[in-house]
């Protein structure tokens, strides 16, 4: 098997074999960021929602947090700051979007 350490064939091969899973844990990470991302903004619009329509206020986030954080113990992601960064997030990108649609309906 050591003569295998020598052989070019397979040392390319090798080397294909270590690019691809590299790539694969690049491809994996972006997918998992992606649902971060896709959850925070969803957290983020049903707290916007949810204070506007229930006018729970600001007690929302606080009890979100306790309430998470007693579900899911093994995850720090949940604690009031990030929740509230959550609508934070929300809010900025919501009214970027809405920006960007009327400055296009006033250029038509």
């Amino acid at each position: 098997m050591s003569s295998l350490i020598n052989n070019a064939e397979y040392i390319n091969w090798l080397q294909s074999l270590k690019y691809q899973i590299k790539q694969s844990q690049i491809k994996a990470t972006l997918s998992v960021n992606s649902q971060l991302i896709a959850l925070y903004w969803h957290f983020g619009k049903e707290i916007t929602e949810k204070q506007k329509s229930r006018k729970w206020g600001s007690g929302l986030i606080d009890q979100m947090a306790i309430d998470l954080k007693n579900e899911f113990p093994q995850i720090n992601g949940f604690s009031r700051r990030n929740l509230y960064l959550m609508r934070q997030f929300y809010l900025f990108y919501f009214n970027e979007t809405i920006f960007v649609h009327n400055l296009v309906d006033k250029q038509k």
